[in-house]
């Protein structure tokens, strides 16, 4: 049994659709079970509800051989370790008392830097990842660096104004990761049962691209004009308040953008065992393009 939480998200439909075809029986863990895909609901054991609900957690993880585990976005959280550590608790108890088999988690790139306990989101990411390995499960972290599909968000921008911003220097390099990859990640671990113990799998993708970079490719692809503008992180922050973030949530996004620029994620070494195929310019082409002329 493989039970997927965040089934219907951006990550964990990506999962879902590529284990539906594994031989494997399915759970889900969804709020809304109508947001699943129609023509597989009845291939699914659903089961409803919030995977940070203790009773939802110890029914949903009994007899699990594998996890899929994700936190979902909450903007409006008290604080970043609610958002992470606390949301995850009732799993980590439940996973403990049912002797769940492996749990694969989304992560993020920055343990062992000088960064990592000021680094907000990435901060409680690791706080996340070490309450489910002291749960006594086999885990495995996929550690991820810049998400491509974040690009996606500033496309009506990029559209409009041919611009997109962030408060990160437009000449750092850095990597970045297609979400299809991590999902590919996770789908591969969670039928594989030969692997124990609790480690990170870092997820760098195939190269590091500045900001400046990214904008030159999607000028290509586009055909218009695209330019980097570095932002303030007043101004991120304050992007965040206004959309109705709460402080503590939106001082999480910044300060974990503090970190990137800092050179949180450039520490992390490629290795051929962890390396993911999608680089940034075709992901542009499949994913960016379509979005931006919508």
């Amino acid at each position: 049994m493989i039970v997927i939480t965040t089934p219907a998200g951006q990550i964990g439909r990506q999962v879902l659709g590529n284990l539906l075809d594994s031989g494997e029986q399915l759970r889900v863990i969804a709020r809304d079970p109508s947001q699943l895909p129609a023509g597989v609901r009845e291939d699914l054991d659903i089961v409803e509800g919030s995977h940070g609900d203790a009773a939802v957690a110890d029914k949903a993880f009994g007899g699990a051989g594998a996890v899929f585990w994700l936190t979902p976005p909450d903007p409006r959280a008290p604080s970043v370790d609610a958002a992470f550590a606390g949301f995850t608790r009732p799993a980590a108890g439940a996973f403990r008392r049912h002797g769940a088999g492996r749990v694969v988690g989304v992560s993020m790139l920055g343990r062992g830097t000088p960064w990592a306990g000021r680094a907000g989101f990435v901060t409680g990411s690791l706080a996340m990842d070490d309450l489910i390995a002291a749960s006594g499960v086999a885990y495995r972290a996929l550690a991820n660096p810049y998400f491509m599909e974040d690009t996606v968000r500033q496309a009506e921008s990029v559209k409009d104004q041919g611009v997109f911003s962030w408060p990160i220097a437009g000449d750092r390099k850095r990597p970045a990761v297609a979400t299809r990859d991590i999902a590919a990640a996770a789908s591969r671990r969670l039928v594989d049962a030969r692997w124990s113990g609790a480690g990170e799998v870092p997820l760098p993708g195939p190269e590091d691209l500045s900001f400046n970079d990214m904008a030159q490719i999607m000028s290509q692809v586009l055909g218009k004009d695209v330019r980097f503008r570095q932002i303030t992180f007043e101004a991120y922050k304050d992007r965040f308040v206004r959309l109705g973030t709460s402080d503590a949530m939106a001082q999480g996004y910044t300060d974990l953008a503090w970190a990137k620029n800092e050179g949180l994620d450039n520490g992390v070494q490629r290795a051929p065992q962890n390396s993911t195929p999608a680089s940034f310019r075709p992901w542009c082409e499949e994913v960016l393009k379509p979005a931006a002329a919508s």
